[in-house]
């Protein structure tokens, strides 16, 4: 098995078309997110004594497995369980054999398949001893895979809430706390579970800022938030709990394990790829190409819609001023934006689409046809919400064909049907599971 090199690709050429150079693009920022390159400096030496377990979940949890596998002294015993994403195993490499076991599940909606392999995992850290070493594999993802739902709650209400916080316009940090709140596994449970191990967390970030307490609602490190945090988020958004889990909120009872807690005294936690590298490595390789590149910011949040517009108004005073950057250039950006699902006129169908997609749908309309500015925005995991591309390109003449094509922009962000807006002028990037997951990629490129 070797490693995917970023450099290893050639090199974007945008005189070869910019549709094509964005897409390189994305195709380098991905490369520098998958595991194998990055995970070997991060791994600890296996224990003297005792054994080895790997526990892990996420849209990368296979992906990061094999990379484990590969990296691994091979008369070192591994052992364990990784869930992932229904779609989301890589081809396994010629040559390399499996210690650790990779089961699937569903997301963003968990699944009962989720929660069988949430319920294994707790089963086994039962044992473990000082000598041992856990490994733990956490990407983004694993709220929806890993669910194993609290006292007084099944997975019929998880679902439920889980489908209701997506639609609702929170922003990944609320969503996570509310899912390690009403979690047996979440939020520190984990680590919990593992004493009197030695825990070692190799993450990768899918969220605003890195912080490993939310990617994947932390199931593995200390929870600064609170019940009363999670109990007014629910109520911010109007979703509702049974009862006898509000009153659980309320008292406190369902609360996670802090920073204090002493069940973490043993661990480490780290960071093997983040958006920001990602933007990096395609920024280097835009400059590489003669194209200067700016990176606006991994941390970008807000509604989908809304951060096309502003996307746009950029692009629009660099293509008509030069300012705040010269032509020709390209912009970067990553983060987590958001989709609050409009409710459905009568008859209405329903729409389509992820996050990237509604970007572009803000972005295409507050461009108005500019000329010279080409973009693409993609979920780097290959998946833009539950559909089956990545995300889309806007051109100077989406507008144009689109109409052409009997589709009205408005329409289409009214029922959040970015997908068959794109689609109906075949400009869906379409790259099936990437095996890694740092979150939204957006790049512009002005000419």
């Amino acid at each position: 098995m070797t490693a995917s090199n970023p450099a290893s690709r050639a090199l974007p050429e945008p005189t070869k078309g910019p549709r094509e150079f964005l897409e390189q693009l994305y195709r380098i920022a991905v490369d520098r997110a998958l595991p194998l390159s990055s995970m070997g400096a991060h791994l600890p030496p296996p224990p003297k004594k005792g054994r080895t377990l790997v526990l892990g979940a996420g849209k990368a949890g296979a992906s990061m497995a094999q990379a484990l596998e590969a990296l691994w002294p091979a008369d070192a015993p591994l052992s364990g369980l990784v869930v992932t994403r229904y779609g989301h195993i890589p081809p396994r490499p010629e040559g390399l054999g499996q210690r650790i076991e990779i089961v699937e599940a569903s997301h963003p909606v968990p699944d009962a398949a989720g929660m069988q392999a949430a319920e294994r995992i707790l089963a086994l850290t039962e044992g473990l001893t000082a000598d041992d070493l856990v490994l733990c594999l956490i990407s983004g993802g694993g709220s929806s895979l890993l669910v194993l739902p609290a006292e007084g709650l099944d997975l019929a209400d998880k679902q439920r809430i889980n489908k209701e916080l997506l639609e609702s316009g929170a922003n990944i940090g609320e969503m996570n706390c509310v899912r390690k709140h009403l979690s047996r596994i979440k939020g520190g449970r984990l680590a919990a579970a593992c004493g009197p191990a030695k825990v070692v967390t190799l993450t990768i970030s899918d969220v605003p800022g890195d912080d490993p307490a939310i990617i994947a609602s932390g199931p593995t490190v200390p929870d600064e938030s609170t019940c009363a945090d999670a109990l007014a988020i629910l109520d911010r958004y109007r979703i509702q709990v049974p009862e006898a889990v509000r009153a659980g909120l309320q008292s406190g009872a369902l609360e996670t394990p802090d920073p204090k807690d002493s069940v973490f005294a043993n661990h480490e936690v780290h960071l093997i790829a983040t958006p920001q590298q990602s933007l990096e490595a395609a920024a280097a390789a835009a400059r590489a190409a003669g194209i200067e590149a700016h990176v606006l910011s991994d941390e970008i949040e807000g509604e989908s819609r809304e951060v096309g517009k502003v996307h746009a108004a950029l692009a629009r005073a660099v293509a008509h001023r030069g300012a705040p950057f010269a032509r020709p250039c390209v912009i970067l950006s990553g983060g987590e934006t958001t989709v609050t699902i409009r409710p459905r006129q009568p008859g209405q169908a329903k729409g389509r689409g992820g996050r990237a997609g509604e970007f572009c749908l803000g972005l295409a309309g507050a461009l108005m046809g500019q000329a010279g500015v080409w973009a693409l925005a993609a979920d780097t995991d290959g998946i833009d919400g539950v559909e089956d591309n990545a995300g889309a390109f806007v051109t100077p003449d989406t507008l144009a064909r689109a109409d052409k094509a009997g589709r009205k922009l408005s329409d289409h962000l009214d029922r959040n049907d970015a997908y068959g807006y794109f689609d109906a002028i075949g400009d869906l990037l379409v790259t099936g599971p990437t095996h890694t997951n740092v979150n939204d990629f957006r790049a512009m490129l002005i000419l």
